[in-house]
């Protein structure tokens, strides 16, 4: 039998958890001349909802993590690149006559991949705009073209006036949907909501929350009572009580209960046995992200991880703590809800059981 959870990747068909209604919402954004801003923490599946919806609407697609950009130059060859994808070279070399400054083509041995590159000290504004240029000209009123740009946020560190220059062009395109995504929602919040920036109110805005507990109580307890039976509604309790309901971390702790339960014939307090499991082959990894913090950041996840608000915290002073907030929450340590809490909660096991 095959390991009915998938994590760490994109997920599609039968892995895909509910978002039924923000699917069905994407859906109609893509028929229509709009685009999309999609905001949530880390790991929600964010991409794979996206991903879905582009695929059930037929349209061709590329996709860049802005993260991986590291300049005006570099976001241009990897948009000419993604363009090379999905179109083929006949299609498009009549579009490169028309680039002021022509990119190095290449054909990796390796991979057979197509690599774009420009030469040292160019018109990084120019090479840009023949890029979005060659966007317009491949998309059509009968096939859209749809750009999913993810972590958009990282656009303000790439180079100045950068997002300037990109809204300039994009809002005189036609024939596009735009998909911007972003796991750090203040700074999201800044680029589409401040109306001093370039892309104040673009697209429109979404914002993915947890999946219902309901719905991943009926997901989950359908894929573990084969191996679980009567036990798969306790199981299932156990696994949400843990996770929260976080996609990503509730994917990764059934997946690891189901193999327990299955190949190592684990039922009674499988769950139990499979976050200590998942919390030891992590422990390097916790170390690591521990160690790398200042004491202050330290303090601020104890006492998180104690249930106590930082905010009121007696034992430091209220700047100290709001700036430690700050920057857990930008580094994605920390999350806030209703309330703070620690992202992994397998790192917040980690953390507690240091504190005994």
């Amino acid at each position: 039998m095959r390991n009915p959870f998938k994590f760490g990747t994109v997920v599609d068909g039968e892995f895909f958890t509910d978002r039924v209604n923000e699917l069905e919402q994407i859906r109609h954004i893509l028929q229509s001349d709009n685009h999309l801003v999609l905001i949530s923490p880390r790991r929600y599946g964010k991409t794979s909802l996206v991903m879905k919806a582009v695929k059930l609407s037929e349209m061709p697609y590329i996709m860049l993590n802005m993260q991986d950009v590291v300049s005006t130059e570099d976001l241009s060859a990897k948009l000419i690149k993604a363009v090379f994808k999905i179109y083929p070279w006949e299609h498009l070399k009549h579009l490169m006559t028309h680039f002021r400054v022509t990119p190095t083509i290449s054909v990796n041995p390796v991979s057979n991949a197509i690599d774009v590159s420009f030469q040292p000290r160019i018109n990084s504004d120019t090479v840009l705009e023949d890029a979005m240029s060659m966007l317009a000209k491949v998309a059509d009123k009968d096939k859209r073209l749809v750009v999913v740009l993810d972590e958009f946020q990282e656009i303000t560190s790439i180079d100045k006036g950068l997002d300037k220059k990109l809204r300039s062009i994009m809002q005189l395109q036609q024939n596009i949907n735009y998909i911007f995504l972003g796991s750090q929602e203040s700074m999201m919040a800044e680029i589409f909501e401040h109306k001093k920036s370039p892309f104040y109110h673009f697209g429109m805005l979404m914002r993915l929350n947890n999946i219902p507990e309901s719905d991943f109580q009926e997901y989950l307890t359908t894929r573990l009572k084969p191996i679980l039976e009567e036990k798969a509604d306790a199981v299932t309790h156990n696994i949400i009580e843990t996770t929260r309901c976080h996609p990503y971390y509730t994917q990764q702790l059934a997946s690891r209960v189901w193999e327990l339960a299955e190949y190592q014939g684990i039922e009674d307090n499988v769950a139990e046995e499979a976050v200590k499991g998942i919390v030891l082959a992590h422990d390097l990894d916790f170390e690591r992200l521990w160690m790398a913090l200042n004491k202050t950041d330290r303090h601020t996840m104890i006492e998180i991880c104690q249930g106590k608000n930082p905010i009121h915290s007696l034992d430091k002073a209220t700047s100290t703590t709001f700036s430690s907030l700050k920057r857990l929450l930008k580094s994605g340590f920390i999350i806030r809800e209703n309330r703070y809490d620690i992202e992994d909660p397998f790192f917040k096991q980690w953390i507690t059981e240091r504190q005994k």
